[in-house]
């Protein structure tokens, strides 16, 4: 007996043993005599169910999870004498929760080899960048803006026209770099797209340095993610080998080629011009705006930044073309969104989706509400700088547009869930704090006004003269929302703010005197 078995390198399921139920299986096969071809593969995103082991049928492949070491001989038997085990899932693609997705982005997280350059180009690599090669830089230009693809790092700014913009200007040099400096709370799209299919960051990438004229891209990627650092130069040697970076990349005189750079764990470097700054060795804080590094960039020249997410994208929309992409969507939220579910909640992990889900869905549906079992009373959407959404404003639809209407932002596609025991007012002094701690200092509203709101915070949670020190928080979220350099201190407000509107009972308690009357 032989068989193919699959089982996630993904950092969050090796995190859970993924590692173990690998070397388990080995052990186990060979004790059983079972010929077994283990292949290390990325996650796909159902991470309550990690490790997932998934075997490679005729009728295709067949999960299991989560599944720790000791399962692995019961498994094996239950396999060679083809009976049930209490662990099988059924077909991997018929799991609800991942057949109710429309994965564009990650359609080959969790199915190829991330190290195998041939089991990417099998699955459709690179066929994107062969129609660029065959369109020409206008043409692309004209595809991604006709897609609708927004900044997928959390401004949402149109692809096509920062892409325009950098392949009309007059420079010897240009740079694409790719903004991996993945910081926010419950966020994980980047860390697997780049542990899980690799390929496609640099498919993307080198499609956008051959239409605007760059010869080199930079890979920014945060300390804290070893296992994508390692997959990336992996690929990058890979893709290097095969003819796909360097000169005549793809068989053409074209010449592009990348590098990974590891940031030191900077929070504000997940801002473009703060990265800029610490790619060129400097310390890493915000520069004035303009010019903006589409004209004055790396090294003071034209560049492209982009998220991950973003240049992951384009292989699809050049592969089979804008409509293909546009189609996905609402309003000018166009394609899909990789959504991550993540805090108190039953069923964490990634979701990709196209955009008009309600949050409601997301929450009590997708995500299966609370692990506690407790009812929600705030999901946080975009981050540690995202507003929190009662349950009264579950209807928004997940969409640019809808979200900035009810004064929030879906930023990097993170939702962090909490139950009804969670107290708003330490959330907003922890939105503060983060901001106090994280600030690169360079502007007063940010660095003053985020020291400011947390000891006033800390008053009003002192019962200090509540009403004047709520006032006087708002005052200074004003201040730090119009008067910051950058979205750390002028989203900081966000949370702030949302805490102290929906959930005003939290800051403002009904005295005791009139408790007891009612």
């Amino acid at each position: 007996m032989s068989m193919r078995v699959y089982v996630s390198r993904d950092a969050g399921a090796v995190a859970v043993g993924a590692d173990e139920v690998a070397l388990a299986l080995e052990q186990a096969a060979a004790k059983h005599g079972v010929a077994v071809e283990i292949v290390r593969t990325g996650s796909r995103g159902m991470y309550w169910l990690e490790p997932l082991v998934e075997v490679a049928t005729p009728q295709g492949r067949i999960a299991f999870g989560p599944v720790t070491a000791p399962d692995l001989p019961s498994l094996l038997d239950a396999l060679a004498r083809n009976t049930p085990h209490l662990l099988r899932l059924g077909a991997t693609d018929e799991i609800p929760w991942l057949k109710r997705q429309t994965r564009l982005t990650f359609a080959r997280c969790g199915v190829i080899d991330p190290r195998s350059l041939d089991d990417y180009s099998a699955h459709g690599g690179y066929k994107g960048l062969a129609r660029a090669l065959s369109l020409g830089s206008d043409a692309v230009l004209t595809e991604v803006t006709a897609s609708g693809l927004r900044g997928r790092g959390g401004a949402g700014f149109p692809t096509g026209i920062k892409w325009k913009t950098v392949a009309q200007a007059k420079a010897d040099r240009k740079f694409i770099v790719c903004n991996a400096d993945e910081g926010d709370s419950g966020t994980f799209a980047d860390r697997m797209i780049m542990e899980g299919d690799p390929f496609l960051v640099i498919e993307g990438m080198t499609i956008a340095g051959l239409t605007v004229g760059a010869t080199k891209g930079y890979i920014y990627i945060r300390s804290e993610y070893p296992h994508a650092v390692e997959a990336m130069n992996a690929a990058i040697v890979a893709a290097r080998r095969g003819g796909y970076l360097g000169d005549k990349i793809g068989g053409s005189k074209q010449t592009f080629d990348l590098e990974v750079r590891v940031g030191a764990g900077a929070y504000v470097c997940g801002e473009e011009t703060s990265l800029l700054e610490s790619l060129e060795g400097r310390r890493g804080i915000v520069r004035a705006k303009p010019p903006l590094p589409a004209h004055h960039g790396l090294f003071g020249k034209p560049t492209v930044i982009n998220n991950v997410l973003s240049f992951a994208a384009i292989p699809f929309i050049l592969s089979e073309g804008a409509r293909a992409y546009a189609d996905f969507g609402m309003g000018r939220s166009r394609g899909t969104m990789p959504i991550q579910l993540a805090g108190n909640i039953r069923y964490g992990g990634l979701f990709e989706t196209a955009f008009g889900v309600t949050l409601g869905e997301l929450v009590d549906d997708i995500g299966g509400g609370t692990f506690t079992g407790r009812p929600v009373r705030a999901v946080q959407v975009g981050g540690p700088l995202g507003a929190y959404f009662p349950r009264a404003l579950f209807d928004t639809p997940f969409d640019y547009e809808a979200f900035a209407a009810r004064d929030g932002l879906i930023g990097h596609g993170g939702i962090v869930v909490f139950d009804d025991s969670v107290d708003m007012r330490r959330q907003a002094r922890f939105a503060m704090e983060f901001c106090a701690v994280e600030s690169c200092g360079k502007c007063t509203p940010c660095r003053i006004g985020s020291t400011r709101g947390v000891e006033t915070i800390e008053k009003i949670m002192r019962g200090e003269r509540a009403q004047e020190n709520i006032a006087l928080v708002e005052d200074l979220c004003n201040t730090m929302k119009f008067g910051s350099l950058c979205a750390l201190g002028g989203f900081t407000p966000y949370p702030v703010l949302s805490a102290l509107k929906h959930f005003r009972e939290d800051f403002a308690p009904i005295p005791t005197t009139l408790q007891a009357a009612e």
